[in-house]
């Protein structure tokens, strides 16, 4: 008995389908990423077999010499424009040839509405396109390609779950650009699991890459994720591709974010701000707007600050309210920020500058579902809460940007020029900042630097006086 217990054991593993770790025998949890249940048998030697097998009968073969790098044409690597600006932002200019892109997201945020904007624009641009859905049939997609002004001779779509047919599609069409939707609903023949898993995944994965290397094809994937907003299936797949990108967005806003996580060809720190509209996903190139009330007049426990969003700067409103309580315990209610500066800058507003807010229940939100994490948000934040306790507005067209430390201290942070800039553009007129720093002042904008928070009340209330 323990000699057959031996051979078995030598030909079976278990893959954790979260993280792809590899286990001699079966745990209920797995050992390296803590999921429970996510452990499956598979035959590594098999498993290998079926996955070279796999798509050989088109990519075999497909070897170039060895040349000298002066002698390797550049253009080859040229980024071609998709033809949506936020998009082409995102990915350093446009799609490299060649490439193969990873578009990753929660289910229903848009992310095969966002190819077939792509794909519309390719096709208008009398290039080829094939989508390969394994979700979705035909007429669906059709009917999407409609309602999204997409139609177009030189857009292709087959539906298809086999890999290896969808390959034959491929070779069929000869697209100049190909869409899988999706990575986790494809089937790889002759590979061991099924599709989602770790092993078929990741030989899906492998076979389009090597596509897109080997036909100079770029390929465009749709991938889900998991609950913790990760991509699903193994590490491995965000290693094989070259580009990896997440669309997001909040389920009560119609706003898209589209953010890169893994560039080989650009930039990682760009963002593209994108809207869900009846008629598909629109870009929107200016989206610091959409995060501010446009008034004529204060409104009290308001405040304008500018965030940076990788390397995009934007506008953003911090609305607080604090109301009396009866209760022993008031309640703290924030949106888009973060609930710890929230009771930090309560703490140092009550202990520096001696205001109380301490009894009353503090409401703290951000305008148009903006989330704001950076500390540089601090010193509006807490002009914001100064203004509710004080009961007097901000003077219109002020804005604050600064990080406060423990001591009401106001310290430098990063990129102070373009956020600056962006804050003349929207019309801004005071912007209170920390000292110390050689901003590059915009035309029409005053600049006040303050060491301290009580030097930006200070400010506040000169400007008040007028």
């Amino acid at each position: 008995m323990s000699g057959m217990a031996t051979k078995r054991s030598s030909k079976t593993s278990y893959e954790c389908t979260e993280c792809g770790y590899v286990l001699s025998k079966w745990m209920g949890r797995c050992p390296s990423c803590g999921e429970w249940g996510t452990l499956e048998e598979r035959r590594p030697a098999a498993a290998s077999a079926a996955g070279s097998r796999s798509g050989s009968r088109h990519l075999a073969g497909a070897t170039s010499d060895a040349l000298p790098v002066t002698e390797i044409d550049p253009q080859i690597a040229n980024h071609i424009p998709t033809g949506s600006a936020e998009l082409d932002r995102v990915l350093g200019g446009g799609i490299v040839p060649g490439s193969a892109v990873l578009l990753a997201g929660e289910p229903g945020v848009g992310k095969s509405t966002l190819l077939l904007e792509v794909s519309a624009n390719w096709a208008k641009a009398n290039r080829s396109v094939l989508i390969i859905t394994a979700e979705e049939s035909v007429g669906q997609v059709r009917h999407r390609a409609e309602r999204t002004n997409a139609l177009s001779e030189k857009l292709y779509i087959a539906a298809e779950h086999d890999l290896e047919q969808a390959l034959h599609h491929v070779d069929t069409v000869k697209p100049e650009l190909i869409i899988v939707d999706s990575l986790q609903t494809m089937n790889a023949t002759g590979v061991e699991g099924v599709p989602g898993g770790v092993t078929q995944t990741r030989a899906v994965t492998s076979t389009l890459t090597t596509l897109a290397k080997q036909s100079g094809t770029p390929v465009l994937a749709v991938g889900h994720v998991t609950k913790d907003g990760n991509v699903a299936g193994p590490r491995t797949i965000e290693h094989l591709v070259d580009v990896v990108l997440h669309f997001e967005g909040d389920q009560h806003s119609s706003l898209r974010f589209l953010r890169g996580i893994k560039n080989r060809f650009g930039p990682t720190e760009e963002v593209g701000c994108f809207e869900q509209t009846a008629e598909g996903i629109k870009e929107v190139t200016d989206p610091s707007g959409l995060f501010l009330n446009h008034r004529t007049e204060s409104v009290t426990g308001t405040a304008v600050t500018v965030k940076m969003d990788g390397r995009r700067a934007l506008v953003g409103e911090i609305q607080t309210l604090a109301v009396e309580t009866e209760q022993g315990n008031p309640k703290r209610f924030v949106t888009g920020i973060e609930s710890g500066r929230v009771s930090m800058m309560l703490a140092v507003l009550a202990q520096r500058c001696g205001m109380q807010l301490g009894r009353r229940e503090v409401y703290a939100a951000t305008v148009g579902g903006m989330r704001i994490s950076e500390p540089a948000a601090d010193l509006a934040l807490g002009l914001a809460l100064a203004s509710t306790a004080e009961d007097e507005p901000l003077p219109l067209g002020l804005c604050a940007m600064g990080e406060v430390g423990l001591g009401g201290e106001v310290r430098r942070i990063p990129e102070i020029n373009q956020r600056l800039s962006e804050a003349a553009r929207l019309g801004m007129k005071h912007a209170i900042i920390p000292a110390g720093t050689r901003p590059s002042v915009p035309k029409g904008l005053e600049v006040h630097q303050v060491k301290n928070i009580g030097q930006a009340l200070g400010v506040v209330r000169r400007l008040r006086e007028g």
